[in-house]
């Protein structure tokens, strides 16, 4: 059957690659380190998604900088060690190209971090069309311009593209964009979480995904 989707657009962490020990360890580093307290699991992720330095602010605004360069030099340093593939990923992004679709990243985060992320898993960025980062859009996510920048980077139009991603603030800025949203619950987020912004679908593991992506199912 053919895509179903002629543009698919993925988040980053925790949906096409796991971070999850590595933001959740470099932020409970920083927020030892600058404000020497501990925070649960829940507390500390709560708002990836978006960008660090608005991730750093909801720890504490006053000291969002100093914490900033902590939890980035952390994880920096612990990337290589920390990061995984989810299994069938690498599959997945290989079978959406062979069927002519058009595969980009919109992610929060640097474009150095991205790259750090891609030299660890490398097999991640051979399927990739375009990515776009922190720094190629004003305003992110859960706003709609860091998805509208790669549908116009990759000459598509909403109906016809769809963004996957595991946090709240990848579907509201899906829907806020106009492509159809895909929610994922290996990451960071579970559905509950990603329901409280109405996506137009939850996948629950890869195979799931692939059937939605590739027309084999809803």
């Amino acid at each position: 059957m053919p895509p179903r989707f002629s543009t698919v657009l993925f988040d980053l962490d925790g949906t096409v690659v796991d971070t999850v020990a590595l933001i959740r360890e470099s932020h409970r580093h920083a927020v030892r380190t600058v404000l020497g307290v501990e925070m649960s699991d829940e507390e500390l992720t709560a708002n990836v998604g978006r960008p660090l330095i608005d991730q750093m602010r909801a720890f504490s605004e006053e000291h969002a900088e100093a914490l900033l360069v902590e939890q980035r030099a952390w994880n920096h340093a612990h990337t290589a060690e920390l990061i995984a593939g989810y299994p069938g990923m690498d599959g997945l992004l290989g079978r959406l190209h062979e069927a002519g679709c058009r595969v980009g990243i919109v992610t929060s985060k640097s474009r150095p971090t991205v790259q750090l992320a891609f030299d660890a898993l490398p097999d991640i960025a051979r399927h990739l069309d375009d990515v776009v980062g922190l720094e190629d859009s004003a305003t992110h996510k859960p706003g709609p311009e860091p998805v509208q920048v790669a549908l116009a980077n990759l000459g598509a139009t909403p109906e016809d593209a769809c963004y996957v991603g595991d946090a709240p603030f990848d579907i509201a800025a899906g829907n806020a964009a106009g492509v159809t949203t895909i929610g994922v619950t290996w990451g960071f987020f579970d559905q509950a979480a990603l329901d409280t912004e109405h996506p137009d679908l939850v996948a629950h593991d890869i195979p799931a995904l692939e059937a939605m992506l590739l027309g084999a199912g809803e």
